[in-house]
């Protein structure tokens, strides 16, 4: 999904990981999903992005394997959502980094503004992207929320990848 160049070729793990989640969009789609939000019109609405943007954005997640669509009926016709895969949920670590190192460098506009990484297995924060700091279990979508004060009063449970969707890598 190059948006500028494409780095698939590279010889350099990094390059090639950012030639995938390297585009902000990408990255903000993904916490949606992650999020539980998995319909194009849920994903516009909390995202305000164009149409042209999303649909772009979601096709390349869906053609690289971090997403596929599932067909739901939303009471007059089929419609399309999108689930992570297995490969999609092993982007967890990513986002949780991203959300540490935000955290602990970037001033936040409000107290509404932070994002905390919680172990649900201990009901811990934790500042480490892929282990628990409270207790050192591994985390994983399974057993970690995120709390933003900006869409709950409590932490939310992350989706997991559907079962069949996508096998790992």
């Amino acid at each position: 999904m190059a948006l500028r160049s494409d780095w698939s070729g590279h010889n350099c793990s990094i390059a090639r990981g950012v030639d995938i989640l390297g585009d902000p969009w990408t990255i903000l789609v993904l916490r949606e999903l992650f999020f539980g939000n998995g319909r194009f019109d849920a994903i516009r609405a909390r995202l305000k992005v164009a149409d042209s943007v999303l649909t772009k954005r979601l096709a390349g997640l869906v053609e690289a394997g971090l997403l596929e669509k599932r067909a739901y009926d939303d009471g007059g016709r089929t419609r399309q959502e999108y689930v992570l895969t297995a490969m999609g949920e092993d982007v967890l670590p990513v986002l949780n980094a991203v959300t540490l190192w935000s955290e602990k460098h970037l001033a936040a506009p409000s107290e509404q503004a932070h994002l905390h990484v919680i172990h649900s297995g201990c009901g811990q924060p934790t500042t480490s992207a892929d282990t628990c700091t409270g207790c050192g279990e591994r985390l994983t979508a399974a057993n970690t929320s995120w709390h933003s004060e900006a869409r709950s009063g409590h932490p939310i449970k992350l989706a997991t990848a559907m079962p069949g969707a996508g096998a790992a890598a």
